[in-house]
């Protein structure tokens, strides 16, 4: 669950957990990754990095008792969701007793995508995995607590309540 940040003049990424990550859950381990332009025959094998579209599942990362979110639909345009577009999607993984059910129609937000995204100073974000936190259709949010990285670029996008309750701000 790292995130990286890289210059588009480096070829070498940092992890921006540092070593924060270690002590989050205890046997939990961050690694340091490089992160290198690939070579031709690197690019075939590679999996791409696409918007967040239907069907794409998603790791819900807050504390309202679902686990794992389809996307059902991109409320942003045909191409699919970025960081801070909201999404409805489909509930298909939930603890007992959660708030959210399996089967459960809900709105989320997208906090992490596993897609690139450049910044004004020239440097990309990238997480290791796609993840929302689940609000309802006002735009309130279900849980109280929202786990792992988040980025700034929330605050544009008018999510300031999120920001607030994210461990840490990327």
């Amino acid at each position: 669950m790292a995130a990286f940040l890289r210059s588009k003049c480096s070829t070498v990424g940092r992890t921006l957990m540092g070593s924060l990550g270690n002590n989050l859950f205890g046997a939990a381990t961050s690694s340091v990754e490089s992160v290198t332009r690939p070579s031709q025959c690197d690019a075939i094998s590679q999996q791409i990095r696409t918007f967040i579209q239907m069907r794409t599942n998603l790791k819900v990362v807050d504390n309202s008792g679902a686990k794992r979110v389809m996307c059902i639909q991109s409320l942003r345009g045909k191409k699919g969701a970025r960081l801070g577009d909201t999404i409805i999607g489909s509930v298909k993984e939930a603890q007992p007793r959660g708030k959210v059910k399996k089967g459960d129609v809900v709105y989320g937000v997208v906090v992490r995508a596993a897609m690139k995204r450049g910044r004004n100073d020239g440097s990309e974000i990238q997480f290791d995995d796609n993840a929302i936190v689940l609000v309802n259709n006002k735009g309130e949010l279900i849980g109280t607590r929202v786990f792992g990285p988040v980025p700034h670029e929330l605050r544009k996008k008018k999510h300031l309540k999120i920001l607030a309750l994210a461990e840490h701000i990327v």
